[in-house]
């Protein structure tokens, strides 16, 4: 009776679980944490959002059961999205379904199309979800290069040959959480012929296709002549309107796909709070400006934090898209990995981040830096940075090793 049930006993302890206490703890002791840990927008939800979702709330008929799949206006808006972003056509009634945020809209989709034993091809490292959606569900996950480089089409060619039995389906995720990979139309043709080929189907996390640093904005796979046949993507009205407590996402693209989607939601659910759904609707047919200025202020701070970071001895690759910089552990101390680097930080500089491990163990090295506080607040933790690197012996920590770690 004390045995962990069967699928908890597939699951480790979230990586943040180790963090968090260290994190409480300081607070509690008075320390000023600097969190860039949690990807977790700081930025207000536009305030036409918030009119919107303030007019709908009043009517009593909005307080009702709303629709699993989504409202009509708001499935409209998304398709319309579509439409104007990425040239894609979709039918709102069988190509779309509103999600409770990304997250959740992975999950059933993984618990819709898999059988114990399934194998999956998803990127390591990456998004947890994208791994142990599946994981839940009995599926077994394959690791794949997270790059979209040549590379990753041998891998995934050799994968295929050497999977048993057959994978069913390949995660993508560009812009990637969190190593802020972008892939271009190119790669996405490739990926769509061979999977079409094979008959796997393709899974895309596109959550960050607003937030974005360089002039061409990020292309979906659903672009590709064909995609559709085998395809389903995800977004998500977090990043792009600050909006991550709302829990609003999409799944959109292939109807025999969307439609297993939506028969397993009709059984766990009735949609988010009708009223979320107008005000979300509103978003989408409303102002690219507030879109235009959260990429401002994310691009700024991630500049900041790369010069400031990098003066403090830190040298962060600059990324091209996300809300992250995914950064090697400085040379002294790669020794330690990610998680026991995460846990110093906050001891030694009360500067939070995201332990590269909790995406993976091929993200053992690095770090993943959030760009959710102020140019100030940034420029602070870049001093305690300084500090660390300049002030510390390499051969000393009084961390414990990763491995013992429970």
């Amino acid at each position: 009776m004390s045995e962990d049930f069967h699928r908890i006993r597939r699951l480790p302890p979230y990586v943040f679980e180790h963090i968090n206490p260290i994190k409480a703890k300081a607070r509690a002791n008075g320390v000023d944490i600097i969190d860039l840990g949690m990807g977790n927008p700081d930025l207000p939800t536009p305030d036409h959002i918030v009119n919107k979702l303030k007019e709908t709330v009043l009517d009593p008929r909005t307080h009702r059961y709303s629709a699993s799949k989504g409202i009509p206006g708001l499935r409209k808006a998304q398709a319309s999205y579509y439409g104007r972003r990425f040239g894609v056509k979709l039918n709102p009634d069988t190509q779309v379904v509103a999600t409770l945020g990304s997250k959740e809209g992975f999950a059933n989709m993984a618990q819709a199309i898999t059988a114990p034993g399934d194998v999956v091809l998803v990127p390591n490292p990456t998004y947890p979800i994208h791994s142990f959606g599946f994981i839940m569900s009995g599926g077994v996950v394959r690791s794949m290069p997270a790059d979209p480089n040549e590379e990753f089409l041998r891998v995934l060619d050799r994968a295929v040959r050497h999977s048993i039995p057959k994978p069913i389906a390949l995660i993508l995720n560009y812009p990637a959480n969190p190593t802020a990979y972008t892939a271009d139309l190119d790669f996405y043709a490739e990926v769509v012929k061979y999977c079409k080929a094979q008959g796997i189907f393709i899974l895309s996390d596109l959550a960050y296709s607003e937030i974005y640093f360089d002039d061409a904005p990020p292309p979906s796979v659903l672009q590709i002549p064909g995609a559709i046949d085998i395809t389903v993507e995800f977004t998500s009205m977090s990043k792009t309107y600050s909006m991550p407590g709302w829990r609003v996402g999409f799944a959109v693209g292939n109807e025999r796909l969307i439609a297993a989607l939506a028969r397993v939601k009709s059984y766990l659910d009735y949609g988010a709070f009708t009223p979320i759904q107008v005000a979300a609707a509103a978003a989408l047919n409303g102002s690219d400006d507030v879109i235009d200025e959260a990429r401002r202020i994310y691009q700024h701070r991630r500049d900041v934090l790369v010069d400031s970071f990098g003066r403090a001895g830190w040298n962060i690759p600059i990324p091209k898209a996300t809300m992250f910089a995914w950064a090697p552990i400085p040379e002294q101390f790669a020794h330690l990995g990610s998680l026991e680097f995460a846990k110093m930080l906050i001891q030694e500089t009360g500067v939070a981040v995201a332990p590269g491990v909790g995406f993976g163990e091929y993200g053992d090295q690095y770090i993943r830096l959030a760009f959710v506080e102020n140019e100030q607040r940034i420029r602070q933790a870049a001093r305690g940075i300084k500090k660390l690197l300049g002030g510390n012996d390499a051969s000393r920590t009084n961390v414990v090793p990763l491995n013992s770690v429970k």
